[in-house]
């Protein structure tokens, strides 16, 4: 038998670890409250527009490769570090980390996925006919309180600082410079003249850790540069007098937002859009997470 001060010692070591432990289907501390309401950015492209989003919650850091390591169990990225963030991921990847982790934590998943059945709605490049070989259908678990990749409207929303925004152009400053790791700053030394390969590789210009930069009026770092982000659209028009768009029914490459380390200044603004097939991954392809509103 136990000895009776061995199993105090137990019980109450197991009792600082309980209290420790978060509560199922609590946000994480380092998640922002971004308050619901229309686009106050005059540089947005949903500004005037009338598009409203409601709350949610979304990460003040994207994906770090720990996090993505303690969820996926192996690192695709192509420069390694536990607080760097995770790239070299495809739009898939990234749903497959939002409903893995939800599982995880104890949430009910947010999306469907059904790797089966070829999605009709993933459509063939006009110009390079079908890059996405994989072409699962995924579809929204509606009311599930798992974790998700944002809405392009949301991500946009959240980048322009809100309820809060002064109006920037850049994730929270008028200066690329203070907010954003790109082609001209992520390597050795700082970069001039017209953007070049050689001159990028040469430098070492690659990832950097996560938060390192000034955040946005929300709280939120690296909205600009570091890696590009998935949203969950597909690329298309956008719309205009609508709450909480989720982008259109179909199309040939999903959105990602933000720019990234090797790209050029104004792909990091808020208001530029990059589409890439869903199943594209590069070393500056990363992501971060959002839980709707409690």
């Amino acid at each position: 038998m136990m000895k009776r001060p061995l199993l105090s010692i137990v019980v109450v070591l197991v009792a600082n670890l309980i209290a420790t432990m978060p509560a199922i289907g609590a946000v994480p501390g380092k998640f922002i409250l971004v308050k619901g309401g229309s686009f106050k950015n005059k540089t947005s492209n949903y500004y005037g527009k009338d598009v409203v989003v409601s709350d949610f919650y979304i990460d003040k850091y994207d994906v770090t490769q720990q996090e993505w390591v303690e969820v996926m169990g192996s690192n695709p990225s192509q420069f390694k570090g536990d607080r760097l963030p995770v790239e070299n991921v495809s739009w898939y990847d990234a749903i497959e980390y939002c409903n893995r982790r939800s599982i995880k934590e104890g949430l009910r998943p947010y999306y469907r996925i059904d790797k089966q059945r070829k999605d009709a709605n993933n459509l063939p490049n006009p110009k390079f006919g079908d890059l996405d070989n994989i072409k699962w259908t995924v579809t929204i678990n509606e009311g599930a309180n798992g974790y998700r990749l944002p809405t392009e409207a949301e991500w946009e929303y959240a980048a322009s600082g809100g309820q809060l925004s002064k109006g920037y152009t850049y994730s929270g400053s008028d200066n690329v410079d203070e907010v954003a790791w790109y082609w001209r700053n992520s390597g050795d030394s700082p970069l001039a003249g017209w953007w070049n390969w050689p001159a990028i590789e040469q430098n070492h210009d690659q990832t950097r850790p996560v938060g390192s930069k000034k955040p946005n009026e929300l709280g939120l770092y690296d909205m600009s540069g570091n890696v590009r982000e998935w949203c969950w659209d597909w690329h298309g028009n956008l719309p205009s007098k609508l709450a909480d768009p989720r982008g259109g029914q179909r199309g040939f490459g999903r959105v990602w937002k933000g720019g990234g380390w090797m790209g050029v200044a104004f792909t990091a603004a808020i208001a530029f859009r990059g589409s890439l097939a869903a199943n594209g991954r590069g070393p500056d392809q990363g992501f971060r997470v959002v839980l709707s509103g409690r």
